[in-house]
């Protein structure tokens, strides 16, 4: 719920934030070393929570096939107006750290949308696991994204970055909203 040390969500609205499949859409300014992000950020608090998850993933298809018909729209008209782009760029799609993959639910997701944003699937909770068991379980999201056929996106290497270095998703997270500053005076997240 935090990026950049920026709460994304205060403590009531977590509190009160219904528990839907509903899309709803949530901006914070977002800053860290003179960088400054606008963000909006693309909620469905209780996605895959119900019993019956069948076709549970339509409202964030028509979401996101919405906002560039939208957009499209206000381009191709003879007399443009100034419309902000709210096009969903990135789809951070958040694993739990079973161990045992992805789920049903989570391929399906992935099946509809990779072709119309950029997937970036996440390990959440990452501290839940050892590295062997990390290890493991990134490999076995990797096998099952190439058997389901789902892009997901690459991010561009550095010249100088070796080709087998592990830039690959899926990513790990770990949240904190705490600064440390270790025996040596270096300060981390922690």
């Amino acid at each position: 719920n935090s990026m950049f040390l920026t709460d994304i969500y205060t403590n009531k609205e977590m509190v009160k934030m219904e528990r839907t499949v509903e899309v709803g859409t949530h901006q914070v300014m977002l800053e860290e070393d003179g960088v400054k992000l606008s963000l909006t950020v693309v909620d469905t608090p209780g996605y895959g929570d119900a019993v019956d998850n069948t076709d549970c993933w339509e409202p964030v298809v028509e979401y996101v096939e919405e906002q560039f018909d939208k957009f499209l729209e206000a381009e191709t008209r003879v007399k443009r107006v100034s419309l902000p782009d709210s096009r969903v760029h990135a789809c951070l799609y958040f694993i739990a750290p079973s161990g045992h993959g992805l789920k049903r639910i989570d391929v399906e997701f992935m099946k509809r949308i990779h072709d119309k944003v950029n997937i970036i699937p996440v390990i959440g909770k990452a501290d839940a696991c050892t590295k062997e068991e990390l290890d493991s379980f990134k490999q076995k999201i990797r096998n099952q994204l190439e058997e389901f056929e789902i892009s997901v996106y690459e991010f561009p290497r550095d010249e100088d970055e070796a080709e087998s270095s592990d830039i690959r998703a899926p990513f790990a997270v770990v949240g904190s909203n705490a600064v440390v500053e270790d025996g040596a005076g270096m300060n981390f997240r922690g």
